[in-house]
């Protein structure tokens, strides 16, 4: 009866926040989530392994390690809980970390999902991704697009103009990881606008097929034989439990039946 009786005002101030819209936290049996309503979780943290990948979609978007195993200039748009800037932060150590986040409430959220604070290689700003993406300059080597907020994936981040001002912030030989929701109506288009922005363009799904992840390369990002991405995968897993074998596997999937469309 305690517990219950500590419990109900957590739970008044979260049903507040949720009829509001407004991004809250939620911890339980060792994990904490962030949310903006109790229908979907925006991330996941396990307490004792704060830099673990605990959702399906982020161990996937770390499949571009295939493509760019040695990303120097990494970009992230969209905080939330951190797992991708914090993962690439403790086992990418020779990469410089940019993160941008329109929401200061998210960004206020900070220390309680253990993301680094601000050094020589790691940075948050509060910023709009669509300005960031339009002022980098050709200078990034990874940029993730992660950014949704109450109503779903965010409608700045998704238009043609954006993912052009994507294409335009890599480096040459750059990639783009795009993680797009499977219930979103604009899946379709959204996809067909990133194909026109870039070269090429591998989709796949997530481990739980509830997300849709797209490399997008600049150049010939995307133009490693598949020789290469095994013998890559055999250096790379030693470092990174995150799936990769699994990642590979559905890459080789999509490319292949891109070649029996085409023929």
């Amino acid at each position: 009866m305690s517990e219950l009786t500590e419990l109900l005002p957590q739970l008044h101030v979260l049903l507040r926040r949720a009829v509001q819209r407004r991004p809250f936290v939620y911890k339980a049996h060792g994990m904490l989530s962030l949310h903006f309503d109790f229908l979907a979780t925006q991330s996941e943290m396990l307490c004792h392994a704060p830099n673990e990948l605990v959702v399906p979609y982020t161990r996937t978007m770390m499949g571009f390690l295939l493509f760019k195993p040695d990303p120097r200039r990494i970009a992230a748009i969209g905080l939330g809980g951190g797992s991708l800037p914090k993962y690439c932060y403790a086992t990418l150590p020779r990469s410089s970390i940019i993160v941008t986040e329109i929401h200061a409430e998210v960004l206020a959220m900070r220390d309680l999902f253990h993301i680094p604070p601000d050094d020589e290689r790691f940075e948050v700003r509060c910023e709009d991704g669509a300005d960031f993406v339009r002022t980098a300059c050709g200078c990034l080597d990874v940029l993730f697009v992660d950014g949704f907020d109450a109503g779903g994936q965010s409608q700045q981040l998704c238009t043609q103009a954006f993912y052009d001002d994507c294409n335009g912030s890599l480096a040459p030989d750059g990639i783009a990881v795009i993680n797009l929701a499977v219930e979103d109506p604009n899946l379709v288009s959204s996809i067909a606008r990133i194909r026109r922005s870039f070269v090429d363009a591998i989709v796949v799904e997530s481990e739980d097929c509830t997300n849709r992840i797209v490399f997008a390369g600049k150049d010939n990002a995307l133009r490693v034989s598949f020789e290469q991405l095994c013998e890559r995968l055999r250096e790379l897993e030693k470092d990174h439990p995150v799936g990769l074998r699994d990642t590979l596997q559905r890459i080789r999937l999509e490319q292949y039946e891109a070649v029996s469309v085409l023929r």
